[in-house]
């Protein structure tokens, strides 16, 4: 216990491109193929420190609303359901992954555990009287009008949007503790954890979704967690991306990424929130903060790769 009592914690926080490359279709198969990369980096870098593992479920739970949309012949089921399913298919594709790649390294039994993890979210979160965040199938105008639930346009049609309010805290936070104490990696918070608002003692699910990079800013917090790196399918924070002045950056202070948030040169969409969760972690007492390129997660933990956040 001596040896895990010296690593440091860190927290992967993987975006969907792990499991699902652009112009794939998403078959199970490319799904396992575009994760050894990643899990072959966290294998290597699981014997250094103590690892936490989160992860996006976006297009695997718009493919089941699909697939609820194409079938009329079971009853549907509610987002919460959806997002603990894929919490399940994620977090086996992970762990198997990840158990063949230590195999592969002569690395010896390691003990893995994925969990159903549930977020508490705020009932009066502002969120919920606007929902904005896009899931599920793609519909036209006529289609759109008949929906039970709020839409909204987008390049490819409507979409149907749902409330995403700020994680207030993770349920299962001393469970995901103990099992770091012992150097269990542990695959938790998939799709940003299934959204639930205390009633009394209990719990009760939501029709929401939470953002994946601000769940795992909070469980960092939460667990002690030294080392946040954020992997998504660019190398890093740009400025002016996607114009001819694009430039990645290898640092971002504190003060400099809020002064970019607030004069919108990192969008809600996209890197928003990452930039966000990197702050959050930063202003929480964390260590280090990167977000990367999926397939540089090893070099950005060594401070190689990737945009790094500094509070200075």
């Amino acid at each position: 216990m001596k040896n895990v009592a010296n690593k440091e914690t860190l927290l992967v926080a993987l975006g969907g491109n792990a499991l699902l490359r652009q112009g794939e279709e998403g078959t199970i198969a490319e799904q396992f193929a575009n994760l050894r990369l990643p899990m072959r980096q966290v294998a290597r870098l699981s014997r250094r420190y103590r690892i936490i593992i989160t992860h996006g479920n976006g297009p695997q739970v718009g493919n089941l609303l699909l697939q609820q949309e194409s079938c009329a012949a079971v009853p549907k089921l509610p987002l919460e359901i959806l997002v603990a399913q894929t919490q399940g298919q994620i977090g086996y594709m992970i762990e198997s992954t990840l158990d063949s790649e230590l195999a592969a390294l002569g690395s010896g039994k390691r003990h893995l555990v994925s969990l159903i993890s549930y977020v508490v979210v705020d009932a009066s979160d502002p969120a919920f009287r606007e929902p904005s965040k896009p899931v599920g199938p793609f519909y036209r105008e006529e289609e759109a009008k008949g929906l039970p639930w709020p839409v909204r346009k987008t390049p490819k049609g409507y979409r149907r949007v749902v409330a995403s309010p700020r994680p207030v805290t993770i349920v299962e936070k001393s469970e995901i503790r103990a099992l770091i104490d012992m150097d269990f990696i542990v695959i938790c918070c998939g799709g940003g954890g299934i959204p639930v608002i205390r009633e009394g003692r209990a719990f009760h699910g939501v029709d929401a979704v939470i953002d994946k990079d601000l769940a795992s800013a909070r469980l960092a917090g939460e667990v002690g967690v030294e080392i946040l790196v954020i992997a998504t399918d660019v190398p890093g924070v740009a400025l002016g991306y996607g114009s001819t002045g694009e430039r990645f950056l290898d640092r971002l202070t504190v003060a400099a990424a809020r002064r970019h948030l607030e004069q919108g040169e990192f969008p809600a969409g996209s890197m928003g929130p990452k930039v966000e969760a990197a702050l959050q972690f930063m202003e929480g007492g964390g260590k280090r903060a990167v977000i990367c390129g999926i397939d540089e997660i090893e070099a950005a933990a060594a401070g190689r790769a990737g945009t790094e956040v500094l509070l200075g």
